[in-house]
């Protein structure tokens, strides 16, 4: 008998600690699903980009009307039977949105550590049985979407030189170069 209950006294402690676990990461999810956008925002601040921090709220406010169209649309019951508002993710959206901003505006040295958050905050989604991979996979194309609409990759800097040419002494014409 004492080792019946000492069984069921392991498997409660082993189901509070991942019970501790899930909440963790749906912790971790809830704050980090602002970094890529945050990040997006701060970098366009930093370089006085005010287009991209433009590009960058026509895109967020985008992303979340169409999220919570569908949301109340579809009315999809989340895997933890919690509500009734679970496609899309609304998390996995709002970090693929900042992400594929830094991506297409500032380049993919920007873009892949802001993909990598995004798929953690996606995976955490379905791991807190907050949503299944159909919503965190409609939130993302969601997300991108809304980013790719409106963002325009940052031009560095163009140079466009324009010169007349006299090619073998006796063909005119005209040199055009572009540097990028």
């Amino acid at each position: 008998m004492k080792y019946w209950i000492l069984l069921f006294g392991l498997l409660f402690i082993a189901e509070g600690l991942d019970a501790q676990k899930r909440k963790g990461v749906e912790y971790s999810t809830d704050v980090l699903m602002f970094a890529p956008p945050a990040a997006g925002f701060v970098k366009s601040l930093v370089q006085k980009d005010y287009t991209g921090m433009k590009q960058l709220m026509l895109g967020a406010a985008t992303n979340l009307a169409a999220c919570y169209i569908l949301k109340y649309a579809v009315k999809k019951e989340r895997p933890d039977h919690s509500d009734n508002h679970a496609f899309p993710s609304n998390h996995t959206s709002v970090a693929f949105q900042g992400a594929a901003f830094l991506q297409k505006r500032y380049g993919w040295k920007w873009g892949i550590p802001a993909y990598l958050l995004s798929a953690y905050v996606g995976w955490g989604r379905t791991y807190c049985k907050q949503h299944d991979w159909w919503d965190v996979l409609g939130g993302m194309v969601i997300g991108i979407g809304a980013a790719y609409i409106y963002t325009r990759p940052l031009a560095e800097r163009c140079t466009l030189n324009v010169s007349p040419s006299l090619l073998d002494g006796e063909h005119p014409g005209v040199h055009v170069s572009l540097v990028f």
